[in-house]
């Protein structure tokens, strides 16, 4: 088990999945609390409906949220096989938390009428606090966070959003969120947070555009599956592009040669999971045809990971950054034997999270990212969160 002391503003912990108590631990590790809201970010080799049912009265009583993971980023960087634990103190955190329970059906005029409110009320109970986020977990293949993260926009307004898609690992079998003692699938998790913190909002990728195009002339937007490329069979069309057998593609390749869009002037990943049947590609987020795809190709990972530490800290320290990590980047800093250098970074720098299956960033469902919120210490009273 491992507990992370010294930071007043937000409790950290960790245990291995095969402590006999772990929820009982997580408890004695993050200390009394109060807290506003605790996050739980779960190896999918946790028995989670068993897990669940361990949440009663626990934490002191405070909401308790999570999700399965795709690997876990602890005290120690990348991790695998663990539960990792964040408790929001409520002296510094007021916390909401909206469930919404059936993704095949969202109800976008009440699901924004909802946030409205839940927003204005936590304005009005913390009215002296400035800093403000919202944080989302999604389950990884309900193949709707494209529809909820702009469903979400709607009613946030100018509170910025960040959020994970629940994993499992690499197998892609089964995701959870948790939420009221259940483990919930086809579901997600909103929370509000407002905070009397300095809280920055980011996204970050070391991804470059090159000058190879190919057009999407084949798909079932539905299922995200991508059938022909330039007329000829995705899978096919891509490793040709590559200089590549199709045979040989892996997720690996997927993670080194990344397809991107161009939407509103920015370049965002569309990454590809797997290769399905009849030489499909099965993308992790909305695909159509008629989408030009890029090649990209990443820089050093390590090198930019850095820079972009170094710039969250150019104001100060984060007491912590909160973060959802892509599965694919991890799994290019395994292939490049960088998951150590990547780590000691994620270490030094206080990130906690979890490798996900795709991530939120305001309306917009990404991939490839990172994206997460640093936390600051209060100062003056003030916030800021941009």
């Amino acid at each position: 088990m491992e507990a992370l002391a010294g930071l007043s503003l937000v409790a950290r912990a960790s245990v291995d999945v095969g402590e006999a108590h772990p929820i009982r631990a997580l408890e004695a590790a993050l200390g009394p609390g109060p807290f506003a809201v605790v996050i739980l970010f779960i190896s999918p080799d946790v028995d989670m409906g068993r897990l669940a049912g361990r949440m009663a009265d626990r934490f002191g009583g405070a909401t308790v949220i999570g999700c399965t993971t795709a690997g876990e980023i602890s005290g120690a960087g990348y991790s695998e096989r663990e539960i990792v634990a964040v408790g929001l103190p409520a002296a510094h955190f007021a916390a909401d938390v909206l469930l919404v329970p059936d993704l095949s059906v969202l109800e976008r005029d009440t699901l924004i009428g909802e946030l409205i409110r839940r927003r204005q009320g936590l304005a009005r109970g913390r009215a002296g606090w400035q800093g403000e986020f919202a944080f989302l977990m999604v389950d990884g293949l309900s193949v709707r966070e494209d529809a909820l993260a702009s469903a979400l926009a709607s009613g946030l307004g100018p509170v910025p959003l960040f959020g994970g898609s629940a994993g499992d690992g690499t197998r892609f079998k089964q995701t959870f969120v948790l939420h009221g003692g259940q483990a919930l699938q086809n579901a997600a998790v909103l929370t509000l947070v407002r905070t009397d913190c300095r809280v920055k909002v980011f996204s970050l990728d070391h991804l470059v555009p090159t000058e190879k195009r190919m057009v999407v002339t084949g798909a079932d937007p539905a299922r995200r599956i991508v059938r022909t490329i330039n007329a000829e069979p995705a899978a096919q069309e891509y490793a040709r592009l590559l200089g590549k057998d199709p045979a040989q593609l892996t997720t690996f390749t997927f993670a080194a040669h990344p397809v991107v869009v161009r939407i509103g002037g920015k370049h965002h990943v569309r990454a590809i999971q797997q290769v399905g049947e009849n030489g499909d590609l099965v993308f992790f987020s909305a695909i159509d045809e008629g989408v030009v795809l890029t090649l990209a190709e990443p820089q050093d990972m390590v090198a930019h990971l850095a820079a972009e530490m170094a710039a969250l800290s150019r104001q100060g320290r984060p007491e912590v950054i909160l973060a959802c990590d892509c599965i694919l980047r991890r799994m290019e800093a395994q292939e490049k034997q960088k998951s150590g250098a990547v780590s000691a970074l994620l270490r030094e720098n206080r990130v906690v999270g979890f490798s996900t299956y795709g991530e939120q960033l305001n309306s917009m469902h990404v991939n490839q990212t990172m994206t997460g919120v640093a936390i600051y210490p209060p100062e003056g009273g003030g916030a800021w969160t941009r």
